[in-house]
């Protein structure tokens, strides 16, 4: 439990996924009313949420960028050039098309929580740089008045 809450300290929304056996699949339902419950909002908001999560992220892969959920992974496009492949049944050559497909690369928290470990600290914000101190050159002396000058 505290390793998915040093993982979800960073999101939104803070899912409690120890109740979950390994090996459970949870489908969208599910989770709607686990974030509904965590959240303390109706399913219906829970739902809407969801919905435009998901619903941005489809739109950033028909323009081409990825989503990034820092400590959770990154949601991306790949494109596959086109190459031959053989049909299994027959054993003929086939040409098969370039394409474009889904990507998800899980993050370094993601990752932890898969395999048990603990999470890594949450990164620092960020403070302004200091400015450097430079030594300051001693002044130089001032040289004592000289005669008064000709009128």
């Amino acid at each position: 439990m505290v390793l998915a809450q040093q993982a979800a300290s960073r999101c939104l929304i803070n899912i409690d996924i120890s109740l979950y056996k390994e090996g459970v699949e949870m489908n969208k339902a599910e989770i709607i009313e686990k974030v509904a419950e965590e959240a303390k909002i109706s399913k219906a908001a829970a739902a809407k949420a969801f919905e435009a999560i998901i619903g941005s992220i489809m739109q950033a892969f028909k323009e081409g960028d990825k989503v990034t959920v820092v400590g959770f992974g990154t949601f991306s496009v790949s494109s596959r050039k086109a190459r031959k492949g053989r049909n299994p049944r027959t054993g003929q050559e086939i040409k098969i098309a370039a394409k474009k497909v889904p990507k998800f690369t899980p993050g370094a928290a993601l990752k932890a929580v898969a395999n048990g470990k603990a999470a890594s600290k949450p990164a620092k914000k960020a403070q302004p740089a200091k400015k450097a101190v430079s030594k300051a050159k001693p002044a130089k002396a001032a040289k004592p008045a000289g005669k008064p000058g000709k009128k």
